[in-house]
């Protein structure tokens, strides 16, 4: 589910659904002289539960070389269990906060499609009409034409829309959303609406704007006013503009200039390339709330939640058998049946998790983004066995 979108190594040259850009050096920390293969030994902990989490934990600090993991379970009886493992912070040895505050990435998105799914119960917004039609004028480049494409189209990732994330320059810095739909519209459509299935993030800042242009609010109004704070996530927030750190406590994030290279923090920076399609700050147990109250029926109504559920083939970055939905990513389970969420990456974290029918919900975070696709696979094997006791 590598539906990597942002930036960790200036030189990794690996792009999966956008460019991983770095932080400026001058804003990086060198973490001594530790690296990917050489971490201190494992400081795991849990409150209680399944040993399949707490050894997936620790497996994925000593044998893959994540800084940290953390993850939170929730059984069908609504008891939830929270798991750490590694160091918070390489530098002075800081344990890892329980269920620390990280960055979400493109878990975001759901966010953001519930708010655009919402505005489609209340009659303000039609799946099936043109973002053109909401935004006049705004989608027009090279083979790009707004009135083509449906609402419907860019929750999907079916737009055929360019990602911006992938001609961002080398300086990280404060963008406005406009100016990341302009990068994206200098270059010309990946195909024609409808035709096929592709990941982009330029899809979800035009939502975000169609969301601020049917409420006359700001985006993060609008998340804390119909998300947030009904369904109680306290630790989850969309950071003000000029914000480059995490609130409460957190483990640190890490990146690598190179392969190999010494471990580098990049915890502080600013999000805004991210905005509606990765900006947001969370928990692995206010992440667990939100997707176990969007699937209970708490945030849509039956309609809009089944149009959410409503799903094609996804491909990369998304895992094998994997489907997405409008903004929800269907993803096979190894016991049977599927589990609904998204997942995030950027920079210095990444995140798995979702929620099964039978009610059951968990979230994995790593303290930096996994450089190999077997590292990502073992992310996925704890949500896949937490989830499947």
């Amino acid at each position: 589910m590598r539906e990597q979108v942002w930036q960790t190594s200036r030189s990794s040259g690996r792009q999966q659904g956008g460019r991983r850009r770095a932080v400026p050096a001058a804003a990086a920390v060198a973490v001594g002289v530790m690296t990917m293969g050489a971490l201190s030994p494992t400081a795991a902990s849990a409150t209680a539960g399944p040993d399949t989490v707490r050894q997936g934990l620790n497996a994925l600090v000593r044998s893959d070389g994540v800084p940290a993991a953390l993850a939170s379970v929730k059984d069908r009886d609504g008891r939830t269990r929270t798991y750490t493992a590694g160091v918070g912070d390489l530098a002075t040895g800081a344990k890892v906060p329980r269920d620390g505050q990280v960055r979400i990435g493109s878990n975001t998105k759901t966010f953001t499609a519930v708010l655009v799914l919402q505005l489609v119960g209340e009659g303000k917004i039609d799946l099936d009409t043109s973002i053109d039609t909401y935004l006049p004028g705004l989608v027009r480049g090279e083979g790009i034409d707004g009135s083509r494409i449906s609402v419907r189209h860019l929750l999907q990732h079916t737009s055929g829309l360019p990602n911006y994330v992938n001609y961002l320059g080398e300086d990280v810095r404060h963008y406005e959303p406009r100016q990341l739909l302009d990068i994206a519209l200098q270059h010309k459509a990946r195909f024609d609406p409808g035709e096929k299935w592709e990941y982009s993030n330029t899809n979800y800042v035009l939502a975000g704007l169609l969301v601020e242009k049917i409420t006359g609010r700001p985006l993060e109004e609008e998340l804390e006013r119909r998300i947030i704070k009904p369904i109680g996530l306290r630790h989850t927030y969309f950071p003000a503009p000029g914000d480059v750190t995490i609130r409460e406590p957190h483990p640190k994030g890490y990146y690598q200039e190179t392969a190999g290279a010494p471990l580098r923090d990049g915890t502080e920076l600013d999000p805004s390339w991210g905005w509606a399609a990765g900006q947001m700050i969370s928990t692995n147990t206010d992440l667990n709330r939100f997707f176990t109250a969007l699937l209970s029926g708490r945030l849509l109504p039956k309609a809009q939640l089944d149009e959410m559920r409503t799903t094609v083939p996804a491909s990369e970055p998304f895992a094998s058998g994997a489907r997405y939905g409008l903004g929800l990513v269907s993803t096979p389970l190894s016991c049977g049946g599927v589990y609904w969420g998204h997942g995030g990456s950027t920079t210095g974290y990444e995140t798995r998790g979702g929620v099964t029918g039978k009610g059951r919900a968990a979230n994995v975070a790593v303290t930096t983004q996994p450089s190999d696709k077997a590292t990502m696979k073992h992310v996925e094997k704890v949500v896949d066995e937490a989830l499947c006791r």
